[in-house]
């Protein structure tokens, strides 16, 4: 698959961190599957990949601190 930012580079299974700013804390997700282009970088996620960060999130909302870094693979 070409990249569909820089239109030239190829896009390889990768792992990357997500990082999100909520209203009261920040989360990491480390060790996230994504697709990474080998030319410019650009990230995509497979639609159930987001979905199961969202997922993450909402219930690390729910016990609200200040930093919360999960590893995807412990998690998902």
């Amino acid at each position: 698959m070409n990249c569909l930012l820089c239109k030239s580079g190829k896009m390889t299974e990768s792992t990357t961190a997500y990082f999100a700013q909520l209203k009261n804390c920040y989360v990491i997700v480390e060790n996230v599957p994504c697709f990474k282009c080998d030319q410019c970088g650009e990230i995509v996620y497979k639609a159930s990949v987001v979905e199961k960060i969202d997922d993450i999130i909402d219930a690390l909302e729910k016990v609200s601190s200040k930093i919360f870094i999960v590893d995807y693979s412990m998690a998902a």
